[in-house]
């Protein structure tokens, strides 16, 4: 509850707010320790997954430097599911192609895809960021979301 309060407040503007409540998340996930990890919904509650928040969360609050530090604190290998990997790789891709950081994107993309293609394909971010698109590095990744013919 608290990361998605967390979240809101980023979209609505409020970093700050987003900050305390991440923080608050961050005392209570390392209070509870790594044997207890809560599951929601598949997704789990814990110092990694409320680290992979605050990526999103920098993100929508458009603090692009925030979001990428952040999301070097995260081992995608750690996260609790496919879904999540894939958007750790969709943020950060979001976060570089807000910046003009084509090839860092690029790799970011082609990164989620190789970790979780189904996921990927599925991704209206992922199908914004490829579309229109012309480098020969995306074509592939466009057509396979569907938004190449």
């Amino acid at each position: 509850m608290i990361q998605s309060a967390a979240y809101t407040a980023a979209r609505g503007g409020d970093a700050a707010g987003m900050r305390e409540l991440t923080s608050e998340a961050a005392a209570i996930a390392r209070e509870l320790g790594t044997a207890a990890v809560l599951r929601d919904h598949g997704g789990g509650f814990s110092p990694t997954t409320v680290q992979f928040h605050l990526v999103s969360a920098e993100n929508s609050a458009g603090d692009l430097s925030a979001a990428l530090a952040a999301a070097k604190a995260v081992a995608p290998g750690s996260l609790p599911s496919t879904e999540r990997r894939a958007r750790y790789y969709t943020d950060i891709a979001t976060a570089f192609a807000r910046w003009n950081r084509r090839d860092d994107c690029i790799r970011a993309l082609l990164a989620a895809e190789h970790h979780a293609p189904e996921e990927t394909h599925a991704r209206p971010a992922v199908k914004s960021l490829v579309s229109g698109r012309t480098t020969t590095e995306l074509r592939g990744l466009a057509a396979r979301v569907g938004v190449l013919a």
